[in-house]
């Protein structure tokens, strides 16, 4: 019989890169739905304004970071920031990311090197940033917020997909370093998920749209709010001995 306080993360405190939108908002809602405090940090004020309003009105405490992923003295504010304000940082969720859509032959250097730095870079310092904080607090949990793409690749994008998948290896890294601290690393790797960045597929290319619809065996796109549950567990007391492991959430895509 599971016991719900498995899953309660009541005092808990977690930090949402790109917390303010699509999927991060998605997975930071559904830990304030089980009682986390949570610290959204992004770039867009106007979004993040409007991102901590609904969190608060689930009833906990909402507080944002400004942040640049990209800049390690930045990362470093938000862990320092994030305990000013809370006292504590209990869960990291890395869930920035950028994509750029181009061909292999095509890309630049610089256009590798900015994907790579909010991907894979921004998700490794920021996990270093916690890591002692998550010592003094006796344990932690950090979640990477992968893609299908860190199993499959990518004509349009190379460094996307080179990235995501590096984030897997990261996981598998972070929580072999870290299981004597009490620390378990996971990743979740979310399908076709409707958010602002693919909403404009079904208009801009619907035969692209027909055939990813078609491939999904649940026979639609997942919404944000359908990472709550996997990223809840991965957050709890529930997932106390997964450490390493990549949780799929997309309906089924990557096994069809």
């Amino acid at each position: 019989m599971t016991n719900q306080k498995q899953f309660d993360l009541t005092g808990k405190v977690a930090v949402v890169t790109g917390g303010n939108g699509g999927i991060g908002l998605g997975i930071a809602m559904g830990l304030a739905g089980a009682g986390a405090n949570i610290v959204v940090a992004a770039r867009s004020v106007e979004k993040t304004a409007q991102a901590l309003e609904d969190i608060r009105a689930l009833g906990v405490e909402a507080h944002s970071v400004n942040v640049d992923v990209t800049q390690e003295p930045a990362i470093q504010r938000m862990v320092t920031d994030t305990i000013d304000h809370m006292g504590r940082l209990d869960i990291l969720v890395n869930n920035s990311g950028i994509a750029v859509r181009a061909q292999p032959e095509d890309l630049t250097a610089a256009q590798w090197d900015s994907v790579m730095d909010v991907n894979l870079r921004a998700a490794f310092l920021a996990s270093r940033e916690v890591y002692s904080h998550m010592v003094s607090a006796g344990g932690g949990k950090v979640i990477n917020v992968g893609s299908m793409y860190s199993i499959f690749g990518s004509d349009w994008g190379a460094p996307y997909a080179a990235s995501k998948g590096g984030l897997v290896q990261l996981t598998k890294s972070l929580a072999v370093a870290w299981a004597k601290d009490n620390i378990q690393v996971n990743a979740v790797l979310p399908g076709w998920i409707v958010t602002d960045l693919t909403r404009g597929i079904q208009d801009a290319d619907p035969n692209r749209y027909d055939n990813i619809s078609r491939r999904i065996p649940t026979g639609r796109w997942g919404e944000p709010s359908e990472l709550a549950g996997a990223a809840v567990f991965l957050a709890s007391a529930a997932s106390d001995y997964v450490t390493g492991a990549t949780l799929t959430v997309d309906g089924g895509y990557s096994v069809a």
